[in-house]
């Protein structure tokens, strides 16, 4: 079983940055490949960025180059950084383990049943 517990959120104003945190617990992390998924009001959850076994990411559109995802294998933790955010990055931030599809060079995330309880991230003035 995964245990996985989001932290770090809060409220911060546009242009700001936040670090948010996914302790992960419960069995071997280096196993797995994580993702962040966001679902803001009223939307459906979507895929916010995911990182492989391998520390290969990859980014939702409206997040590249604003947002960092690592993983720290030793702290069994997943990091999500975010910059310049934005009044639409508000949303509750929900960490997931799962796997990684590979198709040639490219790779997606294969949700895993193990999910956090989120973090919630408000962006305004």
């Amino acid at each position: 079983q995964v245990q996985l517990v989001e932290s770090g959120g809060g409220l911060v104003q546009p242009g700001g940055s936040l670090r948010l945190s996914c302790a992960v617990s419960g069995s071997k992390f280096s196993l797995y490949a994580y993702a962040w998924y966001r679902q803001g009001p009223g939307n459906q959850r979507e895929l916010v960025a995911h990182i492989t076994r391998e520390n290969l990411t990859d980014y939702a559109d409206s997040v590249k180059g604003r947002f960092t995802i690592s993983r720290d294998n030793a702290k069994t933790t997943v990091y999500l950084q975010m910059n310049s955010l934005k009044p639409e990055d508000t949303a509750l931030y929900i960490c997931n383990a799962g796997g990684t599809y590979t198709s040639g060079t490219l790779y997606s995330h294969i949700q895993g049943n193990y999910w956090g309880r989120g973090t919630q991230v408000t962006v305004s003035s």
